[in-house]
């Protein structure tokens, strides 16, 4: 299910979905690869979603590669990165 970005702060082109019931997932449906500045800008959009829903597991559902540094980054912060189908 698609949720609305605004009501967590977040610009109107990020693409939410409820991946399950305690978990929302990001949305990065790109060919391009994910780097660490990437990273430190996807933390920030997660860091709203969870001042507006505590408690909550934000995982990113993504098709392009990331490269080990931001998985690293990401995985310190408890996010999960997985794969999207296309």
């Amino acid at each position: 299910m698609k949720l609305d970005p605004n009501q967590f702060g977040l610009n109107a082109r990020t693409r939410l979905e409820q991946h399950d019931p305690s978990t929302i997932a990001l949305i990065m449906d790109r060919k391009s690869r994910i780097i660490m500045a990437d990273g430190r800008k996807i933390l920030e959009k997660i860091k709203k979603i969870r001042e507006v829903k505590s408690g909550i597991a934000v995982v990113v559902k993504t098709t392009a590669p990331v490269c080990s540094k931001t998985l690293q980054f990401l995985a310190e912060e408890r996010v999960d990165i997985l794969p999207l189908k296309s």
